[in-house]
């Protein structure tokens, strides 16, 4: 079956598989994948961040996060721990391997950006990029 051309969630699907695919082709020569390197950003500019503000900053399900959490605190790049006292709720920050990890990643990411940028062009992807944030802002 084709898709319309007027479906805007299989066509923008159907982009993030093809973008996702070229990123991590790039981050596998460091072992991770692009969600687990947007994992370990976000987590090494706001940490220690719990679970909960993790997965609503990702816009992922805690189930979803929990099974991509699990091989980088299998692999040592994350520790976690009570977020308080009396705390339920995991507070995760990067380890002194994530932080090496990620400073790696980050050569293979920005490797990733240049050829997406190259391909699809600088300005279309800045303006790609704030349609794209404006609409999970919203």
């Amino acid at each position: 079956m084709e898709a319309l051309p007027d479906d805007d969630c299989f066509a923008i699907r159907q982009a993030a598989r093809y973008v996702s695919q070229l990123y991590d082709r790039h981050m596998a020569q460091v072992g991770l994948t692009i969600t687990q390197f947007s994992i370990l950003r976000r987590i090494k500019r706001a940490a220690p961040m719990t679970m909960k503000k993790l997965a609503d900053e990702m816009v992922m399900e805690r189930t979803t996060l929990v099974r991509a959490l699990q091989p980088l605190q299998r692999d040592g790049l994350l520790s976690s721990r009570s977020a308080e006292a009396k705390s339920r709720e995991l507070a995760l920050s990067l380890t002194e391997t994530g932080e090496a990890k990620l400073i790696d990643a980050r050569l293979r990411w920005r490797a990733a950006q240049d050829e997406f940028e190259r391909r699809f062009g600088a300005q279309r992807a800045a303006s790609l990029r704030r349609e794209l944030f404006a609409m999970t802002k919203a």
